[in-house]
């Protein structure tokens, strides 16, 4: 497995070795010893979730705060999608940068994000299937976000802003600027 840190310190992109034959491909997801070699992070998975959604929908840009802030380990199991951060932490001196990644099922890359960034996707193939360990649980109080089109923020969702599809929550979301931040992210 090859782990690249991005530009945001303590986020990767992780491209697994593959196996493939005739018979199909076979490939470690995570390991959690290589994990914490490669990039001197101790990590602990409690919750798994997946999505299913057509081209065009924006999931994001999400995160939670305080003491349920989570670190996340994102994959596309079907379909391709563009993964997008934002470091949101206040003192990091990459405090509103992003990083995207393109994610599909071809590639089999994952992207990695500590606590501290929020997180969105737009899938770009007809449908998609994606998939995401977390190192805490979801709490719906903590449940913060940053408006996807966030003009200080810039991000190329490399789709028409006209044919995405986003939810009535997550087209109310405030701007970067506007961000309630907890400290302890």
């Amino acid at each position: 497995m090859k782990i690249q840190e991005t530009k945001l310190k303590g986020s990767f992109v992780i491209e697994p070795k593959v196996f493939e034959d005739k018979r199909g491909y076979f490939f470690e997801s995570f390991n959690k010893k290589e994990f914490k070699r490669q990039t001197d992070l101790e990590i602990d998975f409690v919750q798994d979730n997946e999505s299913f959604s057509t081209k065009g929908v924006l999931r994001g840009l999400h995160y939670q705060i305080g003491d349920f802030a989570q670190a996340k380990l994102v994959r596309v199991i079907k379909g391709s999608v563009l993964d997008v951060v934002v470091d949101i932490r206040e003192n990091s001196p990459t405090y509103g940068e992003y990083v995207s990644v393109v994610l599909s099922e071809e590639n089999k890359k994952q992207f990695f994000m500590p606590r501290g960034f929020a997180h969105g996707f737009v899938v770009l193939s007809e449908t998609a299937i994606f998939s995401y360990k977390c190192d805490n649980y979801y709490h719906q109080p903590s449940e913060r976000g940053v408006i996807f089109n966030d003009p200080d923020l810039s991000i190329d969702w490399q789709l028409p802003i006209e044919d995405l599809i986003v939810s009535e929550k997550d087209l109310v979301l405030p701007t970067l600027e506007q961000i309630e931040l907890n400290k302890t992210i």
